[in-house]
């Protein structure tokens, strides 16, 4: 090793004893390996290896007398040894030691994930409001946090919205949570979720991840309803033999115009003749019709008339504002 002291910094979020060559080869080749604690998760890999590691509670000063003497390797604690690590770097200013962070592993893309997992689990046991949350009660924060994400994509609030997909994401591991305490079939964890839609991304994109060959973007599209057609006729198989909608799995809780605009491109797709659509001069049918109206012409009748009703309240502020002020 070139440096008289080596900081081995690690991460938590990947299984300890998984370093890189560089460490691997500056612990075998340290005159010391020192640690922090007794309970390092490195110390039973770095003892399987033959790695001599001395557990000790030296301050910075001893620390660097010690790099003095032989080259040391350090082991960092989980948390980076901030406070230590900062006073070695100040001792050394005054009185040089070449010092040289190393990091023995990284996080992969996605590796916070984890500390998400972890802190919802602590949440469930340990927060009185957590604990006693079911999936019926958690429900209305999902639509709400949905719905904020909407709102600020709309506004073009693109600061807002890493924000507002954490709450969604928490929203996701908190029913995985919830869902981890059952003993029945109906169990599950966030692994299965995660596991659950990387198998349909898979499946849905043979142009992708596998040998498919298409020519652009509606050509995906059209593979993707072929295969999502293909899935209701396996599930409806595998049920009670009933007959495969291109309707199943339309959520009917979902607002009013979304679910019309839902409905209808369903069954545009299938042929369904537009007659089927409900005739009649109130405000439903008409309501119904343009919906129709709107996917016609390429547009998204729920975000339209979210656009127009911020409009309405710009305007109706304005209006107050100006009384209030006249």
């Amino acid at each position: 090793m070139d440096a008289n002291l080596i900081l081995l910094a690690t991460t938590h979020r990947v299984a300890p004893g998984l370093l890189t060559w560089r460490a691997w080869e500056a612990l075998r080749s340290a005159g010391r390996v020192l640690a922090g604690a007794a309970d390092h998760p490195l110390l039973p890999y770095l003892l399987d290896a033959g790695v001599e590691v001395q557990v000790t509670a030296p301050d910075a000063r001893e620390l660097v007398d010690a790099a003095r003497a032989e080259p040391v390797v350090w082991l960092a604690a989980p948390d980076g040894d901030e406070r230590l690590m900062r006073r070695v770097g100040e001792i050394a200013v005054g009185d040089p030691l070449d010092i040289e962070v190393l990091h023995g592993s990284y996080d992969l893309p996605g590796a916070r994930l984890l500390d998400l997992v972890s802190v919802m689990d602590t949440l469930r046991r340990e927060c009185p409001w957590d604990a006693e949350q079911t999936h019926a009660s958690l429900v209305r924060y999902l639509l709400e946090e949905a719905y904020e994400v909407a709102e600020t994509v709309e506004e073009g609030d693109y600061g807002a919205l890493r924000e507002e997909l954490g709450d969604v994401l928490m929203q996701v591991a908190f029913h995985s949570v919830v869902a981890g305490e059952r003993t029945d079939e109906t169990a599950f964890t966030i692994d299965d979720v995660a596991a659950g839609i990387v198998d349909k991304l898979v499946r849905r994109h043979p142009h992708v991840f596998g040998d498919v060959t298409v020519s652009g973007a509606d050509e995906v599209n059209a593979n993707w309803e072929e295969i999502k057609a293909a899935e209701r006729a396996a599930k409806a198989e595998a049920g009670d033999g009933t007959a495969p909608s291109a309707l199943d799995g339309v959520p009917m809780g979902q607002p009013a115009l979304s679910l019309a605009a839902q409905l209808q491109r369903r069954a545009a797709r299938e042929g369904a003749p537009e007659d089927l659509a409900p005739a009649g001069d109130g405000v439903a049918e008409r309501l119904f019709a343009l919906v129709r109206e709107a996917q016609d012409r390429g547009l998204d009748p729920e975000a339209e008339l979210r656009a127009v009703s911020r409009v309405f309240r710009d305007r109706v502020q304005a209006w107050e504002q100006e009384r209030n002020t006249g």
